[in-house]
């Protein structure tokens, strides 16, 4: 992940247990992509599947958060990730779809977000 310092230099995140509230502190408005995979290095799961990512969406916009569709341009956002993972190839991916859960949306990070995001369970995927 990239972000940009007060003089609009771009800056790698050598973080790798950056938390849903850190995430906030980088701008409270972020993308569901971001956020997603910032939920998964919470918990330790794996966020590189599209099917999880679709059940997330649906689970967000189950518990009445306002989501705006977002065009995300992941070459811009930082297209390589962790692990040798590819946000660029997981964004295709989701393009693939015409499922609205596959989309990137933007959402404002506040306490009540972040707290449904995290009721969110990822051991329930499979009865999902």
């Amino acid at each position: 992940m990239w972000f940009q310092d007060e003089k609009s230099r771009l800056l790698k995140n050598e973080n790798k247990n950056m938390t849903l509230e850190e995430l906030r502190k980088k701008a409270i408005f972020q993308n569901t992509i971001d956020t997603w995979i910032m939920l998964c290095e919470e918990i330790g799961s794996d966020w590189f599947s599209a099917e999880d990512y679709k059940k997330f969406i649906s689970h967000l916009l189950k518990s009445g958060l306002r989501l705006q569709k977002f065009p995300l341009c992941i070459k811009e956002s930082g297209g390589m990730y962790r692990r040798g993972k590819d946000k660029t190839q997981f964004s295709e991916l989701l393009s693939q779809s015409i499922d609205p859960n596959a989309g990137a949306y933007t959402i404002k990070l506040n306490d009540e977000t972040i707290k449904i995001i995290r009721q969110f369970n990822p051991n329930a995927l499979a009865l999902g």
